[in-house]
């Protein structure tokens, strides 16, 4: 596995400064293996039932995306926004795939993933704003991202022009029969100023949240929205069980990063919980497929992203 360091301003203008990253994911990550467990995965399971572990939840998640985006039976695959390597773990165990580049903004990630030398496994610690691949990608996975692509300051306007700016990235980057799968948490029933200073601030610095709407307007023409769910109440119940985490280990995760940063983080998934299960948060995953004007009818077919029969 290659790990890149990659610094260049022209990506720091949008949300998710690698300061902002840094502030919340670089604090220790054997303090986040406590907290999150053996899966290491810091977003949101997929629950079946009232009594299943979380664990369980989030390969289940990790399933939903492997299949939504079409990295199951993909060559190459990109993921933005890799975290602690979940799923690049996954990927790099798989057969049929040749080539893997995972991005993140945090060094503290990086360098665990750096450390498992996963094969063909490439990760960069770069914004997707500066990401130019060499050959296309056949699918595209991005989980717990793009909550950070936008700026607190910034207008509808601006941020809606920001999220246009990745889908269209991310459609240059994809084969024309290729997927994407997205998962973000999204404002609810809740208005913009309306969210916390503590979350602004003390959580997510040079972040906000989108909207569904917002996300509709900017993948309009570019992507079709093969499926949208909410599961919001999955991420309740995932606060629910890394608050129960450091609840067990909690004199070992104060020793670790010290008690103001524990008490913090207790008061931000309570809050968290909170505000998925009253809807002001929303939890949402998209299958994305992209729009392609390539068509050529030859006979009785029509050749395109898929092969269909005329009647």
């Amino acid at each position: 596995m290659n790990a890149i360091s990659l610094r260049d301003r022209e990506g720091e203008k949008y949300g998710g400064s690698p300061e902002g990253i840094r502030h919340h994911y670089d604090i220790g990550n054997d303090y986040w293996r406590l907290m999150l467990g053996p899966t290491f995965t810091y977003s949101a399971a997929l629950f079946s039932r009232p009594d299943e572990d979380i664990d369980t939840a989030q390969n289940r998640k990790i399933d939903w995306h492997l299949v939504s985006s079409g990295a199951h039976e993909a060559r190459s695959v990109l993921e933005v926004g890799c975290g602690w390597g979940t799923i690049l773990r996954r990927l790099s165990n798989m057969p049929h795939i040749e080539r893997v580049v995972g991005l993140t903004l945090s060094d503290a990630q990086a360098d665990h993933l750096r450390s498992l030398e996963l094969p063909k496994v490439s990760v960069r610690v770069e914004n997707w704003a500066v990401h130019e691949p060499p050959e296309p990608y056949d699918s595209i996975i991005s989980i717990g991202a793009f909550e950070h692509f936008a700026k607190h300051e910034e207008t509808e306007s601006e941020k809606l022009s920001v999220y246009r700016d990745f889908f269209e990235r991310c459609r240059r980057w994809l084969t024309p029969n290729g997927r994407m799968s997205l998962q973000t948490i999204a404002y609810g029933n809740m208005k913009r100023e309306e969210a916390s200073d503590f979350m602004n601030t003390e959580i997510y610095p040079d972040s906000d949240l989108p909207y569904l709407n917002e996300i509709v307007k900017a993948v309009d023409g570019l992507f079709e929205i093969v499926t949208v769910r909410n599961d919001r109440l999955d991420y309740a119940r995932s606060y629910d069980a890394w608050a129960a985490n450091l609840r067990r280990d909690r004199d070992k995760a104060v020793a670790m990063v010290g008690e103001e940063q524990v008490r913090t983080f207790e008061r931000f998934f309570k809050l968290g919980s909170v505000g998925f299960r009253m809807g002001k948060l929303n939890l949402l995953r998209f299958t994305l497929r992209p729009i392609t004007d390539s068509w050529t009818v030859t006979g009785s077919e029509i050749w395109g992203p898929a092969r269909l029969k005329l009647a």
